[in-house]
């Protein structure tokens, strides 16, 4: 059965444009800003959520993110709280909110809680996948399991630096698409070679049969449009973060949906 994060890629494929998938922090700058925030992400046009998982060492995240994480947890998030705030908006009756998300965090929360319960707990929320920044392909068997019983996709991360080995074992832990780090450095970078990036996406897509969409340092329309002529996807974070911050909470669902439109529309292919 093709998953919903399979079918969000297939479908944009069809319309001849790559995927958009956007990063929010959970919590940030509140839990019970979180709901709104997914939906008006959902409603302007994203086809993939990723919910991240505030974390207290956020190695692979720039600033603007690690500062994000530290608000949502000074604000008392908690990876339970992140989840609750999923399940609360899978039970709205919004019609925005089937839409696929990925829970993206660090391997310590799981850890602490156990692969099997909080991939079970994820599902339980409503998410349809998980991704974990630091976890390798070589030792994530445990939480593939996990997510396979629970009928979720394990999102595997791949770099300009990933040997043809480790290309391979991600494909076999794959389900639902592969994420490509754009460079060998942290969220929101500059300075990105997206035609690269996106190019090298096109030939791991080819070779593993599976959508690859390509993240850090993709900030704007521009950069969206650059990566998608080649690559199945485009992931956007800090600039999504930054939105966020850029005024009080209740403003921020409208300023985060005019720049997931803008990011969309810039997603079509010739």
């Amino acid at each position: 059965m093709t998953s919903r994060l399979r079918a969000a890629f297939d479908r944009a494929r069809a319309e001849n444009r790559a995927a958009l998938v956007v990063y929010l922090c959970g919590g940030d700058p509140d839990l019970a800003t979180t709901p709104a925030l997914l939906d008006a992400i959902a409603r302007a046009g994203a086809d993939v959520i990723e919910l991240g998982i505030p974390f207290s060492d956020p190695t692979a995240d720039g600033p603007v993110i690690q500062e994000a994480s530290a608000r949502a947890r000074k604000a008392g998030a908690t990876a339970r709280g992140v989840l609750d705030a999923l399940a609360s908006w899978r039970r709205s009756k919004s019609p925005h909110a089937d839409r696929p998300v990925v829970v993206f965090g660090y391997y310590n929360p799981i850890l602490r809680m156990g692969d099997a319960a909080f991939a079970r707990a994820a599902r339980n929320a409503g998410a349809d996948g998980l991704l974990v920044v630091d976890l390798p392909p070589e030792e994530a068997g445990t939480l593939a399991d996990a997510c396979e019983a629970e009928a979720m996709d394990l999102v595997p991360l791949l770099a300009p630096t990933s040997s043809d080995a480790r290309i391979a074992l991600a494909g076999t832990r794959a389900r639902g698409f592969v994420y490509y780090v754009s460079t060998a450095g942290v969220t929101g970078a500059g300075g990105v070679d997206f035609d690269a990036a996106a190019a090298r996406a096109r030939t791991i897509s080819d070779r593993l049969h599976l959508p690859v969409a390509v993240g850090f340092g993709v900030s704007s329309p521009d950069d969206a449009r650059r990566v998608a002529a080649h690559a199945d996807g485009v992931v956007v974070g800090s600039a999504v973060v930054r939105a966020i911050a850029g005024g009080d909470a209740a403003g921020a669902p409208a300023r985060v949906a005019q720049l997931v439109r803008d990011l969309r529309g810039a997603c079509g292919r010739a």
